[in-house]
């Protein structure tokens, strides 16, 4: 950007120091640049009138053009009401102030020719307009068909500084004589992608003549901002790829061939060997391994994740999983001990709840090399756990774990370790592609062949009595139930049912000692949880009634229910998560969701999802409608704070093509040597900061 659009914005014209601070405190706009890039968010045709008696229901912002022949101020405890009857031949309406009523009075005369617009509301039978925006016709004559219309806040609104005075003063910078916006692509690069100019783009997102100016100027925006979401990662992976450091193991791996042919308890499905594959191509070609492996509930990554850890034991190099909760910790320790003591492998759990005894122990094994998989918690990543030759770093349930957190634990390699991160959040191919563009990208989209389709069904509260009945029906059958709370104790501000009052109702029902009904949540000591847990397992313990801390980790064959109280609290993600803890076996497993009656339409489509399909990739993609792709995938995408007009769920084609021109640029110009204005631009960019490993 050149220096004038550096400029404080108080020097704009329209601005001033008053309207600067506003600008300042409520929309974090500084300079002329930043109103520049301070969009609007929809435009309104005022090129069609309407007439007074044409107003129904049905009518949204709307232009009429007449006269107003009465003024009416109606005294209030504080200020006053302004009432006027407007009139366009064709009958009267209402208009209604209830601020800037002195402005009103001085500006507006009766019987001026004047235009107004706004929304018509039905009062008393009666149509008004409250606060319409109002100029005279000749002004309105001489103004553009199309109109921006900008989001402005009540203490802006409270000031009279609303969507209008937005619109004049950013026709101000944009008609100013020193207005210009550098371009950053060479022409050829413009040309090729179908790009209007920058400067160009952002005269038409403000003043737009036809709705074809406002596509094409949206195009450019939206491309350059997933261009510029992407680039980093894309730039990191390709700086990874270059490296000549990386960990380069054997082909032959004869642990994992005698485990593979001798002890695995079942037959990998084809996405598991295709994923193997995939991870083993990595880890012989002697550059560092960073992969996503993103695989459905129940889809097996586990043991995908230990066949890995076997090629790194059979070079020499120990692993480490890492996994967000104790309980998901203990679970995988659990799964793999048996496993890997058949084939002379020794693991050990860390987490915060190992004994003084056992840590120091394990930090002295872990020295000397003498355990060859350490899984546990963020314990893994104190300072004092060293390990003698780490090369495979495992972390499960990444978007829990922040970017520091990670880096940790790689650095306790010698070398740069080989890196998996697994999650069955699923995450849509979009924003996978577009915020995850460093990593290599794997998915398991296949079940272990015998499971069973969940059955998923949605009931109201009044058809709990039933539900129970339903259950012991199933416990009968020798199964076992998940019931979830989503709150510990009853709330007043929230009315949702409530762990304990829910466990003290279920014993009424399942009586003991005909009946074993344990509670489970994030309070309990782990030693208690576990001891539930194993319960549980062994199936003394017939239903557990718990809070979400069962979400991931457990794996309870047996478990044929879950119900979900107050499922219209959950987010898509974690209903499915839960859903996910059944249909782990071969019988048919069943998920009921329990809600009140009264749903938003949000909530009712969560629930429909849930109830019409399986598959967390479909669920993922209707989770990105209806919340936005900013939180679906974790902490990691901070970049996703810098689309303002692009979306991810929306604009999958732009980002695309974004994606494959940063890759063609990268390859044919890593450096940027021959793209000077793109290469300045991204050095000063926020955000940018490790710019410098391009040099």
């Amino acid at each position: 950007m050149n220096t004038f659009l550096k400029s404080e914005i108080k020097f704009l014209k329209g601005v001033g120091q008053v309207r600067a601070d506003i600008l300042n405190k409520e929309l974090g706009i500084f300079t002329f640049e930043d109103i520049l890039g301070y969009y609007p968010f929809r435009y309104v045709d005022r090129s069609k009138y309407t007439k007074v008696s044409e107003i129904n229901t049905e009518s949204q912002h709307i232009q009429l053009k007449g006269r107003i022949v009465h003024f009416q101020e109606i005294p209030l405890k504080r200020g006053s009401r302004l009432v006027a009857t407007f009139y366009d031949g064709s009958g009267e309406l209402e208009l209604v102030w209830f601020k800037g009523v002195k402005w009103i009075k001085a500006n507006i005369k009766i019987n001026d020719e004047i235009v107004i617009f706004g929304k018509p509301t039905l009062f008393k039978g009666r149509f008004n307009m409250s606060h319409p925006e109002m100029e005279t016709f000749a002004a309105r004559k001489n103004a553009a068909s199309l109109e921006a219309v900008y989001s402005t806040t009540e203490q802006m609104r409270n000031r009279r500084f609303e969507s209008k005075a937005m619109r004049q003063i950013i026709g101000n910078l944009i008609h100013h004589e020193k207005f210009d916006v550098p371009e950053i692509f060479d022409s050829k690069f413009v040309e090729e992608h179908q790009l209007i100019s920058r400067k160009k783009a952002f005269q038409l997102i403000h003043q737009p003549s036809t709705d074809k100016d406002i596509q094409l100027a949206q195009h450019r925006i939206k491309f350059e901002e997933l261009f510029f979401l992407q680039f980093p990662f894309l730039k990191q992976k390709l700086n990874r790829i270059e490296a000549k450091e990386g960990i380069e193991f054997k082909t032959k791996s004869p642990l994992f061939e005698d485990f593979a042919q001798n002890h695995l308890p079942f037959e990998l499905t084809n996405a598991q060997q295709r994923v193997l594959s995939e991870i083993k191509t990595d880890l012989v070609s002697g550059k560092q391994m960073n992969r996503l492996l993103q695989g459905d509930v129940g889809s097996g990554k586990t043991i995908v994740a230990f066949l890995s850890v076997l090629m790194a034991v059979d070079n020499g190099y120990q692993a480490s999983i890492m996994a967000p909760t104790e309980i998901l910790a203990t679970q995988h320790f659990i799964g793999l001990k048996e496993l890997a003591h058949e084939i002379g492998i020794h693991i050990a759990l860390l987490t915060g709840s190992t004994t003084a005894k056992d840590r120091k122990e394990i930090h002295r094994l872990l020295r000397l090399g003498e355990i060859h998989l350490l899984i546990g918690t963020h314990a893994l990543i104190e300072e004092i756990v060293q390990f003698s030759n780490l090369g495979l770093v495992i972390i499960d349930e990444q978007h829990r774990f922040g970017v520091a957190q990670r880096a940790k634990l790689q650095e306790k390699g010698h070398q740069p370790p080989h890196v998996l991160v697994m999650t069955a959040t699923p995450i849509p191919r979009t924003l996978a592609m577009s915020v995850y563009g460093d990593l290599d990208y794997s998915v398991i989209d296949e079940l272990p062949a015998g499971r069973k389709p969940i059955k998923t069904v949605h009931r109201f509260g009044f058809a709990r009595p039933k539900v129970w009945e339903f259950i012991k029906s199933e416990l009968a059958k020798g199964r076992q139930a998940y019931i979830v709370y989503p709150l510990i104790e009853e709330s007043d501000k929230l009315h949702y049912k409530d762990l304990y009052n829910g466990y003290d109702e279920l014993l009424q029902f399942f009586p003991r000692p005909e009946y074993q009904v344990d509670m489970l949540h994030g309070k309990m000591k782990p030693a208690d949880k576990e001891a539930v847990m194993q319960r549980f397992k062994k199936g003394i313990c017939h239903i557990i009634v718990s809070t979400t801390v069962i979400e991931v980790g457990i794996n309870v064959p047996n478990a044929s229910i879950m119900v979900i109280e107050s499922s219209e609290k959950f987010g898509l993600s974690q209903l499915h998560q839960l859903r996910g803890r059944v249909g782990r076996g071969a019988e048919q497993s069943f998920c009921i969701l329990m809600s009140s009656k009264a749903l938003s339409e949000n909530a009712r489509t969560r629930l429909k999802a849930m109830v019409s399909t399986n598959s967390g990739f479909e669920l993922s993609e209707i989770d990105m409608q209806l919340r936005g792709f900013g939180d679906i995938a974790g902490t990691r995408q901070s970049g996703l704070d810098q689309l303002q007009l692009a979306s991810l769920n929306a604009d999958g084609t732009i980002a695309q093509s974004a994606r494959n021109a940063i890759v063609k640029l990268l390859d044919e110009d890593p450096d940027l040597l021959n793209h000077h204005a793109l290469r300045n631009y991204i050095s000063t960019k926020q955000g940018f900061k490790e710019w410098s490993t391009v040099a």
